[in-house]
C-alpha cells in the first residue's frame, strides 16, 4: 500500500476523530494550516468538523466553517472563495456513485464556491455544482446543479426562489472562545 495514503488517512483519523474535538480554535488552526490545501487568514473551523483528504480542500479567506460540517476532498477539489459563511452541520461533497452504473462506478466532480456565499443549516451540495457569488442556500437544501452569482435557492433539490441584494461589502469576523 502506498504510503502517503496510509500516512493520509492517519492524519485524516487523527483531525477527525480528535483534534475536532479540541476546544482550541488556535490548536485546530495549527494543525488545519498544515493538513489543508490552504487555509485562507482570518477563516475559522469550528468544533465537530470532518474533512475528507483534506489536501484537496481550500478555504480562502474569512470563511467560517460551522460546527459539525463534513467537506469531502477525497478525489476532486473544493475551493471556497473569501467571507463565506457554512451553517451548522452542512455537507459539501466531491465524490458519489452513478446509480446506472453495474459496477458501482465512482462519478463526481469538483465543488466551487464563490466569495460572501451563505449556506444554512444542514444544506448538502452534491458534487461537480459551482455557486457563483453571493448566493444563499437555505438551510436544508440539496444543491444538484450550478446556482447563479446573487440568487436564493431552497428545497430539494434546491431551485430559486428569490435574488439576494448585490451590494455586499461585508467582511466575516468570528471567533468564539470555545468553537
Amino acid at each position: 500500500m502506498d504510503k502517503r495514503l496510509i500516512l493520509g488517512t492517519l492524519f485524516s483519523y487523527g483531525y477527525n476523530h480528535w483534534l475536532s474535538s479540541c476546544p482550541s480554535r488556535r490548536v485546530r488552526r495549527l494543525f488545519l494550516q498544515w493538513y489543508l490545501g490552504s487555509l485562507g487568514k482570518g477563516s475559522g473551523v469550528q468544533m465537530g468538523c470532518k474533512f475528507l483528504n483534506a489536501r484537496r480542500i481550500y478555504l480562502g479567506e474569512r470563511n467560517v466553517i460551522n460546527f459539525g460540517c463534513l467537506l469531502d476532498g477525497r478525489k476532486y477539489e473544493i475551493r471556497l472563495g473569501n467571507d463565506v459563511s457554512i451553517g451548522p452541520e452542512a455537507s459539501i461533497l466531491t465524490l458519489g456513485h452513478n446509480p446506472q452504473s453495474s459496477d458501482f462506478a465512482d462519478r463526481g466532480g469538483e465543488v466551487r464556491i464563490g466569495d460572501r456565499v451563505w449556506i444554512g443549516f444542514r444544506a448538502t451540495i452534491l458534487p461537480g455544482v459551482t455557486v457563483g457569488e453571493g448566493a444563499v442556500i437555505a438551510a436544508g437544501a440539496v444543491v444538484t446543479r450550478d446556482v447563479e452569482p446573487y440568487t436564493i435557492v431552497a428545497g430539494t433539490p434546491a431551485r430559486k426562489i428569490g435574488e439576494r441584494n448585490r451590494d455586499l461589502c461585508y467582511h466575516l469576523s468570528f471567533d468564539p472562545l470555545l468553537q
